[in-house]
């Protein structure tokens, strides 16, 4: 297993790498379908507890992946049937997250997420072999991977009273152990594709949200309910604007090792966001369709929060090291007003008329920054 160059040009995302994604927002969508029933149901706690849990192990699994991937992707048999087999523990945890919600039951995801990572190991001892480059950080990779997941494993055997702060501590566990192994010298990923990973990954995160969006209003007017029309329009565009922000201007590729950690750990809360954006829409639905066992307040919240994560997160990861102006300071404010929008009127119309205004502010900057300056007059006699 030979390392790839980081300076390969044309590097693009692999049809492997794309069924991967694909197969993991099975997952996403599980993850985000019942942070929405738990939601709505008026399980507050609960369901944010629960779903940012699931949504480490798969974020996780999935980030761990990309970039392996972008080091050494070698295509070959062996690569390919190790990759299939973390698909597989994919599946196996979009399975599990289910009964994770209903009755805090992790060990079907424990078991996806071992299947994962253990296949990780497969593939960084393979580098450690064809890479005497960069062998220390592959062999710490694959001790590091290793141990946590013995952690993993044991952690089912603790009393349930004790499984959050053991999920704490492992998951803290799992963050350092590429802070710890890229020390030696950072593997060799690319980063034009990596930026192109995550960009894909936030795509496919952005469609569930339609279509979780699209099935809870044809539900509301299959029900009769035709006022959902309106909602349905307002949810599109809070989705698209969401789309734009993200993509507004080429993202600054991650280099040193210092900020690809803030940058690829930051998307966890980018994901993360996004997904629950689909939840807070239905939950939206249900307020509307008067199914919801929680207050108008609360309900718009599900909503304004998880909006108001990704403006700060963009800001933080993007648009703070890219971006000057008015635009840097409109970020963080339109997040503020995104959370105040559940105590006013229409609170679904007022986030998606802030994103929209922002969505403009950053066109028209963009314009400006792009235009040529105008021609100065040739003050001298002709």
């Amino acid at each position: 297993m030979r390392p790839r160059s980081r300076d390969e040009p044309n590097r693009a995302a692999t049809p492997l790498e794309l069924f991967f994604d694909l197969c993991f927002v099975v997952a996403v969508s599980q993850a985000a379908g019942n942070l929405h029933h738990d939601f709505s149901e008026g399980h507050l706690v609960h369901a944010l507890t629960r779903y940012l849990m699931v949504f480490f192990a798969i974020w996780w699994s999935w980030m761990n992946f990309t970039w392996f991937a972008s080091a050494y992707d070698t295509d070959d048999d062996v690569y390919r049937i190790t990759t299939l087999v973390q698909i597989a523990g994919a599946l196996i945890i979009a399975a599990g997250v289910p009964r994770a919600f209903t009755d805090g039951d992790f060990s079907v995801i424990t078991y996806g997420y071992v299947v994962m990572r253990l296949a990780a190991v497969v593939h960084w001892s393979r580098a450690a072999v064809g890479d005497p480059v960069h062998r220390r950080a592959a062999r710490r990779y694959t001790i590091g991977v290793t141990v946590v997941q013995l952690g993993w494993l044991l952690r089912l055997a603790l009393p349930q009273e004790w499984g959050t702060a053991a999920f704490l501590v492992l998951a803290v566990a799992d963050l350092l152990v590429p802070a710890v192994a890229e020390r030696p010298g950072m593997t060799p990923w690319h980063p034009g594709h990596i930026t192109e990973r995550y960009g894909l990954f936030t795509l496919i995160v952005l469609g569930d949200v339609v279509l979780a969006t699209s099935v809870a209003i044809q539900t509301g007017v299959d029900a009769g309910n035709r006022q959902l029309w309106s909602l349905a329009a307002t949810a599109t565009v809070i989705v698209f604007a969401l789309w734009w922000l993200y993509f507004d201007r080429p993202i600054e590729a991650p280099d040193q090792l210092p900020y690809s950690l803030v940058w690829g750990y930051g998307h966890y809360l980018v994901f993360a966001a996004v997904a629950a954006v689909g939840a807070g829409l239905g939950v939206a639905v249900d307020h509307e369709r008067h199914l919801a066992h929680i207050s108008g307040t609360t309900a718009w919240y599900a909503l304004a929060v998880p909006v108001a994560v990704f403006l700060l997160t963009i800001w933080v990861l993007h648009v703070r090291r890219q971006q000057h102006g008015a635009v840097v300071v409109a970020f963080p404010v339109v997040a503020l007003l995104a959370l105040l929008t559940p105590l006013g009127p229409a609170p679904v119309y007022a986030v998606a008329l802030l994103l929209v205004a922002l969505v403009a502010l950053t066109v028209l900057l963009r314009r400006r920054d792009v235009l040529p300056a105008p021609a100065v007059p040739d003050g001298g006699s002709g």
